[in-house]
């Protein structure tokens, strides 16, 4: 039951394994971050514990600002403890009530024991309370551009409005091995320790494939059982998501299923660099008579593998450009196909400022461009 995301091309690719109960599931290329194949991946779910990603993300984001430091103490307040603590149902860290814990402590309490108490008392610390770190939560979403996502709290714990969908989730986890690596790793832990407490992480694959690095479980009655798994092998990442699977086995073993898919018979292509010129435009009343044309944004896709000979680019750009031109200013595009269907566009901005020239140039101009169209 693949969703029909797939690229094509003359070399057949078998259908991605579904996975055998879930609510939704993708597969994404981490370095594009196109979906391979999926199911219901814009569709809003309860994200159980995975929202400790954007935990993660945010103290991260906030750290990398300047407002927070590794070594801030962080209070195990009675509310985190009381509302995440030892005396729930849910998963805890184990840090005393009343006491305090590095940040980076409690932050990786938080991610490989998934520690509702942790989650809890690091917002507070960030943000003063839990309601308001979540502000700061759908703000960095909204920056992301997880247009199905909404937080209510830090933890993932139920509440009918906390939704995400899979490709949310995805992106985010992208972002979180993107802009902050270093607080990604830390969902490479297998164990951590909190005072006499050795709790292992619950991601299984962390001990069944050495190419998994993260990235986070989550589990509700509401929720079902969920993963989030990332695995990096040479150069190529890709991300996968299942939510509302059955149990822990079967979102591990579905999960590595994907993944095993995706290396098999996908692969990334870095085809053009940001700010970088691959078109040199003829400008017409410019101080120059010529303005370089590049992309804003690294154009990166996704291929079956062995299909990269196939790849052809193209160039729409206007017969007359005239001065003056804007540095970022949309010139054209640039496409990509592959077996003669486009599978790619990003536009071609002029990537520094021309001024106008001066007077008589412009006159000289305007006659060259009066006699060129007789």
């Amino acid at each position: 039951m693949a969703a029909a995301t797939q690229q094509t091309s003359e070399i057949a690719i078998p259908a991605a394994p579904a996975p055998r109960v879930s609510k939704a599931w993708l597969i994404m290329d981490a370095a594009s971050g196109e979906v391979l194949a999926g199911e219901n991946v814009d569709e809003q779910l309860p994200p159980a514990s995975i929202t400790k990603v954007m935990t993660s993300y945010v103290i991260a984001a906030e750290m990398a600002r300047g407002n927070l430091k590794a070594d801030d103490p962080v209070m195990m307040t009675e509310n985190a403890w009381r509302k995440g603590g030892a005396g729930t149902d849910g998963s805890y860290s184990g840090f005393e009530v009343n006491k305090t814990a590095s940040l980076i402590e409690m932050e990786k309490g938080m991610v490989v024991q998934s520690g509702n108490d942790a989650a809890i008392a690091l917002a507070e610390h960030v943000a003063g309370s839990e309601e308001a770190f979540a502000t700061l939560m759908n703000s960095y979403a909204k920056q992301l551009g997880l247009a199905n996502t909404h937080f209510v709290n830090a933890t993932g714990l139920p509440d009918e409005a906390h939704v995400s969908s899979a490709r949310d989730l995805a992106l985010l986890g992208r972002a979180l091995v993107r802009d902050y690596p270093e607080a990604y790793s830390y969902n490479s832990l297998k164990e951590f320790t909190v005072g006499p407490i050795t709790q292992p992480n619950r991601n299984l694959l962390l001990w069944r494939d050495g190419s998994v690095d993260g990235i986070k479980t989550g589990h509700t009655m509401a929720a079902g059982y969920c993963l989030m798994a990332s695995a990096k092998r040479g150069d190529q990442r890709f991300i996968t998501v299942i939510l509302g699977g059955s149990s822990e086995e079967q979102r591990a073993t579905d999960s590595q299923a994907l993944l095993n898919w995706g290396f098999r018979f996908y692969e990334s292509h870095r085809l053009f660099e940001a700010n970088q010129p691959i078109a040199v435009q003829r400008l017409w009343k410019g101080q120059v008579n010529e303005v370089n044309l590049g992309l804003a944004q690294p154009l990166v896709i996704s291929l079956p593998r062995g299909s990269a000979p196939s790849l052809k680019s193209s160039m729409d750009v206007p017969t007359t450009l005239i001065a003056p031109v804007e540095k970022g200013q949309a010139i054209g595009t640039v496409r990509v196909t592959l077996d003669g269907k486009e599978i790619a566009s990003a536009p071609l901005v002029a990537l520094e400022t021309v001024e106008p020239g001066g007077f008589f140039k412009r006159l000289w101009h305007e006659i060259r461009m009066w006699w060129a169209a007789l």
